[in-house]
C-alpha cells in the first residue's frame, strides 16, 4: 500500500442541524469531534460549503472553520468545496488568507463549482455559466494570494487596483484542490496544477477519472511531483461485520434523501444537472441500484465492518483506485452520535494508525528524539501539508508514560520502564503525530514483532 493520509469529512446536513434548536450546540459538538480526530491522529479535516441547501448548511466555512482552528494545533483544515461562483473572488482570497493566518499555515484551499442548480437560482446565479465564472474566480483569488495589487477586467469581475490583505501564512499560498468530476473540470485540474478531489462516483469510474487526470497532467510536463489525490467515502467501524451492517444499513439507505424532500416542496423546488456523463447511472447508480445496501459497498461507496474488514477493504481499495487522501465520513444519515464517535475512534485506533505505524518502522522512516531533550518542551515541528506546502505541526509540552494500565502525566520513565523517545512519524506523506514509544510493551500487542527499535508500544501524543 502507498502513501496515504486519512482526514474527517463533514458535511452539517438539514438532519443534523435539527437535533438541536441552537445551532451552536451541533458546532460545538463538531469541534469535539476534531479534537478527538486530531488526538488520534487524522491528518485533516474537511467541510464542504452548500447555500440554500438541506444537503449541508454551513454556509460560512472560513467562520466556522476559524473556530476548528482555535481549539486545534495539529490538524489540517479545509473546505472542500468553496462554492467559486458563489463568492467575491477577493473577499474569499482575504478571509482564506486570514483562516490561513489564525492556524498557523494549515489550511487546504478546496475550489469548486457546485452541482445543484436550485442554489444558483435563489440566488439570480447562472448555473449556466459557474464553469467560466470559476474559472475567473479562481485567477483572482491566485493573484490575491500572490501579487501586491490585482487590476482585473474579466466578463463576471472587475477590480482596478485592489489591495489584497493579508497575504497567507503559507507561502506562496496554501495547497490548492479541485473539485472535479467532469473531463472538463479533470482537464482544468491537470492544466493548473492543482491537487485533485472526489467524492461521488463508483470506484471503477473514480479511477478511470484519476487516471485521465494523470495523464493530461504529464502532458503538460509540470516541474515537480504529481499533485495529489483525495477521495471521501462513507465509513463505519464496529466490533463485528454483522452489528456494523446493522447499525448502518437504514442509515445509509436513507441518506440519500435527507436533503432533498425539504427543498423538493419549496417554490423554486430541487433541481440538479441534467443527465451527463458525470452524473450518469454508470457513474452513480440508477435509483433502484442506489436502495440497495450490497451495491453501495460492492461499489466502494461505503466502507463497512470490523477493524479488520474496513482495513483490508481499504487497502484494496486503495490499490485499485490510487489516491493519496482518504476522507472518512462517520456521519452517515441519522446515525446515533454514539456510533458516530466510536466508529471515528475504531478507525483511528486499529484500523490504520498501529498498523502503518508499525509497519513503517521497519523502513526506518522516523526521526528519533532522545527522551532527555525532548521531555516537557514546547514549540512546533515543520510538516509539509497534505497537499504539499509547507506548514507546522505542533506539540503540546506534556508527556504521557504507562506503568502496568495505568497512566501519569508529567514524569520521566521508571527504572522498569528503560528509556523513552519520541518519534516524529514521516507516514504518508506528512509528519502527522508525535508518538511516545516505550521499550518492551509492544510485545503484549504483537508477540511475533520483530522491530528495529526494540519492541515498543505507540502511544498518541
Amino acid at each position: 500500500m502507498g502513501k496515504l493520509a486519512f482526514g474527517l469529512w463533514d458535511s452539517f446536513g438539514v438532519h443534523e442541524m435539527s437535533r438541536s434548536t441552537v445551532a451552536a450546540d451541533i458546532y460545538e459538538q463538531h469541534i469535539r469531534e476534531v479534537q478527538l480526530a486530531e488526538s488520534l491522529g487524522y491528518s485533516s479535516y474537511f467541510i464542504i460549503e452548500h447555500q440554500n441547501s438541506h444537503v449541508g448548511q454551513i454556509t460560512a466555512p472560513s467562520v466556522y472553520l476559524c473556530a476548528v482552528a482555535q481549539h486545534t494545533s495539529r490538524i489540517r483544515i479545509g473546505t472542500m468545496i468553496y462554492q467559486l461562483p458563489l463568492h467575491n473572488p477577493l473577499r474569499l482570497a482575504q478571509d482564506a488568507a486570514m483562516l490561513d493566518h489564525l492556524s498557523r499555515g494549515r489550511l487546504e484551499f478546496g475550489a469548486g463549482l457546485g452541482s445543484h442548480e436550485h442554489e444558483f437560482m435563489r440566488w439570480n446565479t447562472s448555473f449556466a455559466e459557474r464553469r467560466a465564472m470559476g474559472d475567473e474566480a479562481l485567477e483572482i483569488i491566485l493573484k490575491a494570494w500572490t501579487e501586491e495589487t490585482v487590476t482585473y477586467e474579466g466578463k463576471y469581475w472587475h477590480f482596478d487596483e485592489a489591495l489584497p490583505l493579508p497575504k497567507p501564512y503559507q507561502q506562496p499560498h496554501p495547497p490548492v484542490w479541485y473539485a472535479a468530476h467532469s473531463q472538463a473540470s479533470l482537464e482544468y485540474a491537470a492544466k493548473h496544477n492543482f491537487h485533485v478531489a472526489q467524492n461521488l462516483d463508483v470506484d471503477e469510474v473514480i479511477a478511470e477519472k484519476f487516471e485521465l487526470y494523470r495523464q493530461v497532467w504529464r502532458q503538460y510536463a509540470h516541474p515537480g511531483p504529481m499533485p495529489q489525490m483525495f477521495l471521501m467515502r462513507a465509513v463505519h467501524v464496529v466490533e463485528t461485520d454483522e452489528i456494523a451492517r446493522a447499525e448502518v444499513e437504514r442509515p445509509l439507505l436513507e441518506s440519500e434523501g435527507l436533503g432533498l424532500r425539504g427543498i423538493a416542496q419549496t417554490r423554486v423546488g430541487f433541481r440538479g444537472n441534467p443527465d451527463t456523463v458525470t452524473r450518469s447511472a454508470q457513474a452513480r447508480g440508477t435509483p433502484e441500484q442506489r436502495a440497495s445496501y450490497d451495491w453501495w459497498i460492492d461499489n466502494g461507496l461505503a466502507l463497512v465492518g470490523s477493524p479488520e474488514t474496513v482495513r483490508k477493504k481499504l487497502e484494496e481499495h486503495q490499490r485499485r483506485i490510487g489516491y493519496d487522501v482518504f476522507c472518512a465520513n462517520h456521519r452517515i444519515g441519522t446515525m446515533p452520535l454514539e456510533q458516530v464517535v466510536k466508529s471515528l475512534k475504531l478507525f483511528g485506533e486499529e484500523v490504520w494508525v498501529f498498523r502503518y505505524v508499525i509497519s513503517a518502522s521497519r523502513h526506518a522512516d522516523f526521526q528519533m528524539i532522545p527522551y532527555e531533550s525532548a521531555s516537557h518542551s514546547k514549540g512546533c515541528e515543520h510538516a509539509p501539508s497534505i497537499g504539499g506546502a509547507q506548514g507546522r505541526v505542533h506539540r503540546r509540552g506534556r508527556q504521557r508514560h504507562r506503568r502496568g494500565r495505568g497512566w501519569c502525566a508529567g514524569r520521566p520513565p521508571g527504572p522498569d520502564e528503560h528509556s523513552a523517545v519520541l518519534i516524529h512519524r514521516q507516514l504518508f506523506g506528512v509528519n502527522q503525530v508525535v508518538f511516545e514509544v516505550f521499550q518492551g510493551l509492544i510485545i503484549e500487542l504483537q508477540p511475533a514483532l520483530e522491530d528495529p527499535i526494540g519492541n515498543a508500544l505507540l502511544l498518541l501524543q
